[in-house]
């Protein structure tokens, strides 16, 4: 006992200060980080205005689009004008008490002051000349001093008193709209919605599987395949498709003869007559001559089967548009919703499926299956030259999508992969 309470004092002095360290790097960060929270949302309001609304404001008045999928548009337009209120309000208080230089903050202001004036928002926040001063909305477009681009300071040492009030009114406000008489009303409605757009996309994609597969199976029995036997016929020049069928069907029939002389000669079988010898193989010739000409039809309507069930494909496409809106809206929610760390566990696991080191064996079984689907021979020549071009090309085209647009995004999701990339 005379030796344990010292050291648990050090122990607790070391959390303290551990404690007191983190606290004081989150504090020091707090307006950067609730900068970049705002400058992401307004990203996201911008990148929907862009994919669905002709890269005009998000509005009924700009696209035509049905009362529940302009609900669901405004819900989203809301929740990130709300974020950009707060993360402003927190970034332009916070810098009454912390000295920042950092350039970029410039650019991501002027990206939000794009969204700001394009909604009307009216953001208070705290003024940095005087402690009495009124609250205005904050000023991005103007045009910095080149000597403070790259020192960005605030130059009140202490915020305004407002600031305090105004939160605590926010606060209020917030609590009243929970206890509004339609606040369970507005819940209803969203989550029925959500709903109900959960519902739409799960069944379109379910509806997107099936009715190919479906034409594929039917269109392949019930009209291919008759097509093609009424027109080859039982043609015995017709048996094989490519050559590689018919390589495999002299293997087999070669396989076959040794079989037979090795049952001879382990007296498993009674000596054979030349005469039996080749009757034996002429029926197994036979036999494998039917075997392979109902396969060489079985490839040969694989090909039209394929293209009707690509253009029913294509037709449910082109008659599903609203369908279409709702689930690229579902799927965005689902991506938004993922955390950093699984966007890029995400990207890590297809780029290295696709374009990594371990790749071309995939590709190879890939190309060879879908080669004996169509009945076409399996060239290594060709498989090999796509492995060494289409993987190439396609890492590019994903170095510059990560380069171009995962940047503008989710920043933080980028700064994960890179650390990941280099672990």
């Amino acid at each position: 006992m005379k030796y344990s309470l010292p050291k648990t004092a050090k122990l607790l002095r070391k959390k303290l200060k551990k404690y007191w360290r983190s606290l004081n790097h989150w504090f020091l960060n707090t307006p950067e980080r609730a900068l970049l929270e705002a400058y992401q949302a307004a990203e996201r309001i911008k990148n929907i205005e862009l994919e669905h609304f002709d890269n005009k404001k998000i509005s009924s008045e700009s696209v035509k689009y049905t009362e529940n999928v302009m609900s669901y548009w405004q819900v989203y337009l809301d929740k990130n004008l709300t974020i950009i209120k707060l993360r402003l309000a927190e970034f332009q208080l916070s810098r009454g008490f912390i000295n920042i230089s950092n350039s970029i903050l410039l650019d991501q202001l002027k990206v939000i002051d794009e969204v700001v004036e394009k909604y009307a928002i009216k953001v208070q926040l705290i003024s940095s000349s005087t402690l009495g001063s009124t609250s205005q909305p904050i000023e991005i477009n103007k045009q910095p001093d080149s000597s403070n681009i790259n020192n960005i300071k605030a130059t009140s040492p202490s915020p305004n008193p407002r600031a305090f009030w105004m939160s605590i009114s926010k606060t209020l406000n917030r609590v009243r709209a929970d206890f509004a008489p339609q606040a369970e009303e507005d819940f209803i409605r969203n989550y029925r919605f959500s709903r109900n757009r959960t519902k739409i996309a799960l069944r379109f994609l379910i509806t997107l599987i099936i009715v190919p597969f479906l034409t594929q199976q039917l269109s392949k029995e019930f009209l291919v395949i008759p097509i093609l036997q009424r027109v080859r016929g039982n043609d015995a020049t017709k048996v094989f498709v490519n050559s590689d069928m018919e390589k495999e069907a002299l293997h087999e029939l070669h396989n076959f003869q040794e079989k037979l002389r090795f049952e001879y000669l382990l007296d498993k079988a009674p000596p054979l007559s030349s005469e039996l010898t080749q009757q034996k193989l002429k029926n197994k010739a036979v036999a494998m001559s039917e075997e392979f000409r109902i396969k060489s039809n079985n490839e040969i309507s694989n090909v039209f089967a394929d293209l009707i069930s690509l253009f029913s494909f294509g037709m449910v496409i082109a008659l599903s548009k609203r369908e279409i809106w709702i689930i690229k809206s579902f799927m965005d929610t689902i991506v938004y919703g993922l955390s950093d760390s699984a966007k890029a566990f995400l990207i890590i696991l297809f780029t290295d499926m696709f374009v990594g080191f371990h790749s071309p064996e995939g590709w190879e079984v890939l190309l060879a299956g879908l080669a004996e689907h169509l009945g076409l021979p399996a060239s290594r020549n060709l498989i090999f030259f796509f492995i060494a071009t289409f993987p190439v090309i396609l890492n590019t085209i994903f170095k510059y999508w990560i380069f171009r647009y995962l940047s503008r995004l989710s920043p933080s999701a980028l700064a994960t992969l890179k650390e990941m990339d280099d672990a």
